[in-house]
């Protein structure tokens, strides 16, 4: 095994959400060597010329497309690969399409790899992580999944602008699976430490309910809005990848809701899901405790119970 250079990043997958991420990765001047790999090696090679045209106006980099060979060393290991989500179609439609993929994709990693970390980006992303965990024989702390980051994201966003407030001021969480059944953590949800539902009243807002309802919807279908708009989404979670990756490089121990492997958290295990983790150099450092009230556990069970189906259906 090649010595890991932690410097240098690889994006497997180059579609609009690896391209995008690519692109965030190369602004971000985490890394100085990034290799693209895609099916169509083509499009890899593009995708890397493009995005090095613009190095006069950020750091010095490396860019370049190549093979699993080109990856023996690198630090962090971004898996976008997989079909893309069609209009209409959940994420969970996905899943047989893409375990298929990952089957031939993961062990070609591992083979060349084993001591990366592999953020797994590609949906649905929760089984998939699941799915790389098992397939790579990697340990679990270094395989881990964006999970509800973007959602996350959208939560803080949409509530910022509901309070007329600076959306890094809210701490808020999007937990359980990125998709239908993921679970807006209103409970624990706060504006620089003060409760949610105090701060809306301070703001003049007082129907929670609807106002909550109203919020964790848009959320939730965000996604599906935006690919009904424009085909497909990769902004969004490209900043997400580049929050990661900044977590990792920097050993940040940041807070994030990347979706890990479980071990009785709130009593769910063997499973991938999010809940708020410390992201650091070793990928995924432990998991944070998060005070759930009584609806939003049974909401995370059953996700998490979605989820185990999904699995199992699989045949994983």
């Amino acid at each position: 095994m090649a010595v890991i250079n932690g410097r240098k990043a690889a994006v497997i997958g180059c579609g609009f959400v690896g391209a995008a991420s690519a692109f965030a990765i190369m602004e971000s001047g985490l890394f100085s060597e990034m290799v693209l790999i895609d099916a169509n090696k083509e499009k890899a090679e593009g995708e890397a010329l493009d995005i090095s045209h613009g190095l006069p106006f950020s750091k010095p980099m490396q860019i370049y497309a190549g093979d699993y060979q080109d990856i023996a060393d690198a630090a962090v290991i971004i898996v976008t690969a997989g079909a893309g989500q069609k209009p209409g179609e959940t994420r969970l439609d996905l899943v047989k399409k893409n375990v298929g993929i990952f089957k031939s994709i993961i062990p070609q990693i591992a083979e060349v790899n084993k001591d990366a970390i592999m953020l797994i980006v590609a949906n649905p992303v929760d089984v998939l992580t699941y799915a790389a965990w098992k397939l790579s024989g990697y340990p679990e702390n270094r395989v881990f999944g964006s999970g509800t980051t973007l959602d996350t994201a959208r939560f803080k966003y949409l509530l910022g602008q509901h309070l007329s407030v600076d959306s890094r001021s809210v701490h808020a969480f999007i937990i359980g699976e990125h998709g239908d059944s993921e679970i807006a953590a209103w409970s624990s949800a706060n504006v620089s430490g003060i409760p949610i539902h105090d701060f809306c009243e301070m703001r003049g807002h007082f129907e929670h309910e609807k106002a909550m309802k109203e919020i964790a919807d848009n959320v939730k279908n965000s996604a599906y809005e935006i690919i009904e708009k424009k085909g497909a989404t990769y902004y969004g979670i490209a900043m997400s990848v580049r929050r990661i990756c900044e977590a990792i490089v920097r050993d940040e121990k940041t807070i994030l809701p990347v979706s890990s492997i479980q071990h009785d958290n709130h009593g769910i295990s063997d499973v991938a899901l999010s809940m708020p983790a410390i992201v650091g150099k070793n990928g995924v450092e432990g998991t944070v405790p998060i005070s759930l009230n009584e609806n939003e556990e049974k909401a995370l069970k059953l996700s998490a119970d979605t989820l185990k189906s999904v699995i199992s259906e699989t045949m994983l």
